[in-house]
């Protein structure tokens, strides 16, 4: 069987939170913007062709989605470690990346953003 690793990249999800600590962002939401890449042996997936060999991408999306739109984060880095943690979920999955950045957040820059990464046990 082919060793290939798979790299999943959601780019540029762009969504619509509560996040921040100063009064203004307790109460209006704000755009984020998500970047992930999700790695995992795709052997399999490659000689079979079959959905139930891979990584089902729209599933993960579908629940970043969710969990972004249905909360509300003081913070950059839970935002970003929750949904590192909603990447690494499925079996087959060894490794995440995710970037979160917070456009406007400051005065003079585009962006602000928070990345984090994990090799799964």
């Amino acid at each position: 069987m082919p060793s290939e690793v798979a790299q999943i990249r959601i780019k540029d999800l762009r969504l619509r939170t509560y996040i921040g600590f100063n009064e203004e962002e307790k109460k209006n939401k704000q755009d984020v913007v998500i970047n992930a890449l999700i790695e995992y042996p795709a052997g399999q997936a490659c000689l079979s062709d079959e959905v139930l060999d891979a990584v089902n991408y729209k599933t993960i999306c579908k629940s970043l989605i969710n969990h972004v739109e249905s909360n509300r984060f003081l913070l950059l880095e839970r935002l970003t470690a929750e949904l590192l943690d909603i990447c690494l979920l499925p079996e087959p999955v060894t490794f995440a990346q995710v970037e979160v950045d917070k456009p406007f957040a400051l005065r003079f820059a585009d962006s602000v953003s928070f990345r984090l990464a994990k090799h799964k046990p």
